[in-house]
């Protein structure tokens, strides 16, 4: 392939003449953490670092309950991240905004002037830890991994206009994260307050309390043989399977689909307009009563699994949507969470899903609720839309960016 004017061949590809193939080690230095049990917990001084603390969003590892008086520092500007197990393989790489300490499961690199700190940690979050770390049984990155690694440097000046135009996309999706974060907070709020009956410890003029086995049931899923009956695709003979995966933020994932044998599904257990899906059983009790509302209009049959459930309005006087926002609310939660506290297994019953009590008011007043809340939901799904859009626009850049495609200077 003939070469573009002011770009040459390296053994990390085709880069512009202007950069260095070089290994990584030479522009680093390399740090581990040390063991906790060395110092004393305090409640001021310097943090302390685990791998825990870089769960978070941000660029910067600044969050930490865990502070120590002295001991081996690792400088401001460092970039972290975990050398051992799983969490490499979830890109956890953060820059410390102060002088820090950092325990054994975490490694640090530390430019030794040539190399922009935000560049490293953009370079990296492209390449992917899992590129440098040995993964042929528990993943680990240590120093003969870091050294060799082939990287390509731009010049300092356009490290740092790269590290820049990054930075301001991530400002900008961060910015629609928070609003994102809000806008939920205000639905949260304004579900608390419509779905409640009562008003000063009174139930409302024509409301009334209902048991949800009064305006419909809920129906357990498909039990199946996993090696005779799932198939990898659509067939005339399957119906799309959903598991408690399905279920993301209380709407319905379709990606991950399972495809199971259509003889396995009773007429009920094919999935309705309307009908709320609900996972009974997880080994996580958080997961446990995590719910969505089924839309799709697919003429493809849609069921649920054994450990999954879900909830049909049966009553025509009964909005779906209103009957929805409730499984959404703190009370059901509340209710969820009492019901498993007193077993060791995670498993709910339909007749726990029809025992619960909801406040109904007229059907036109139901109607009028859901109305308020499904604009909200509108509105927050625009919003997460174009989230999307612009982390995918920030993937675009990186990919051109750290590999010289587009040049910044």
């Amino acid at each position: 392939m003939e070469l573009k004017p002011g770009y040459k061949n390296t053994e990390v590809g085709i880069i512009p003449e202007e950069w260095i193939a070089s290994q990584l080690g030479t522009y680093v230095l390399i740090n581990s953490g040390e063991s906790p049990s060395k110092y004393q917990f305090s409640s001021c001084g310097i943090p302390y670092f685990k791998v825990e603390q870089l769960n978070n969003d941000s660029k910067y590892a600044n969050l930490t309950p865990y502070r120590f008086l002295s001991g081996k520092t690792v400088p401001a500007g460092s970039i972290i991240f975990p050398k051992r197990g799983a969490s490499i393989l979830l890109n956890k790489i953060r820059i410390l905004s102060e002088d820090s300490f950092m325990d054994t499961n975490l490694m640090s690199l530390t430019s030794t002037g040539d190399l922009d700190a935000e560049f490293l940690y953009y370079f990296l979050h492209y390449a992917g830890l899992e590129k440098v770390a040995d993964t042929t049984s528990i993943p680990q990155i240590n120093n003969k991994h870091i050294n060799p690694y082939r990287v390509a440097i731009p010049p300092k000046v356009e490290q740092t206009a790269i590290a820049h135009a990054l930075s301001d996309a991530d400002a900008l999706i961060q910015s629609l994260q928070k609003l994102i974060k809000k806008k939920r907070q205000i639905k949260q709020g304004a579900m608390q307050t419509l779905l409640n009956p009562y008003e000063n410890g009174t139930l409302k003029a024509g409301w009334q309390q209902r048991r949800l086995g009064e305006v419909g049931n809920c129906i357990r899923g498909v039990s199946y043989n996993g090696d005779r009956d799932l198939f990898p695709h659509d067939t005339q003979q399957t119906a799309r399977l959903f598991r408690s995966n399905n279920i993301q933020q209380a709407n319905i994932d379709y990606r991950g689909l399972q495809f199971v044998n259509g003889e396995r599904v009773k007429p009920k257990q094919i999935m309705q307009l309307g009908d709320i899906l609900i996972c009974m059983a997880n080994g996580s009790k958080d997961l446990v009563g995590k719910s969505a509302l089924f839309q799709s209009k697919d003429i493809q049959p849609y069921t649920f699994g054994a450990f999954m459930g879900c909830f049909r309005v049966i009553e025509a006087n009964t909005d779906k949507n209103f009957i929805f926002y409730n499984f959404q609310t703190y009370k059901y939660r509340n209710y969820i969470d009492v019901l498993l506290s007193g077993s060791s297994i995670n498993n709910l019953k339909p007749s726990d899903i029809e025992s619960i009590e909801v406040g109904c008011p007229s059907l036109e007043e139901q109607k009028r609720i859901s109305t308020i809340l499904l604009n909200m939901d509108a509105e927050i799904s625009t919003l997460e839309s174009q989230l999307a859009k612009y982390q995918k626009i920030k993937q675009g850049m990186m990919q051109n960016l750290l590999t010289g495609r587009i040049r910044l200077v």
